[in-house]
């Protein structure tokens, strides 16, 4: 994983718009969804990139585990909830 961290301001910076990466943050670590089929565009069932999706994948992802172990960790949240 890489060392980069992340703010909340930061990470909506790379929200897969505009030729922007894609990123989400989940239990704290961050991962690249700019290449996956499944984020087009930034957007996953209406999921926007760039934001701490920790509670509403836990709600709505049966696979979430399978999916993350699958995508590149880029670094870690930090800051304030």
């Amino acid at each position: 994983m890489a060392n980069q961290t992340f703010t909340r301001d930061e990470l909506r910076k790379y929200n897969g718009q505009n030729g922007a990466a894609a990123y989400i943050a989940i239990d704290g670590i961050v991962y690249d969804v700019t290449h996956s089929p499944a984020w087009k565009n930034g957007l996953h069932h209406g999921y926007q990139a760039g934001y701490d999706l920790t509670d509403a994948l836990y709600k709505v992802s049966p696979h979430k585990d399978r999916v993350l172990a699958n995508l590149p960790k880029v670094g870690t949240l930090v800051g304030e909830e």
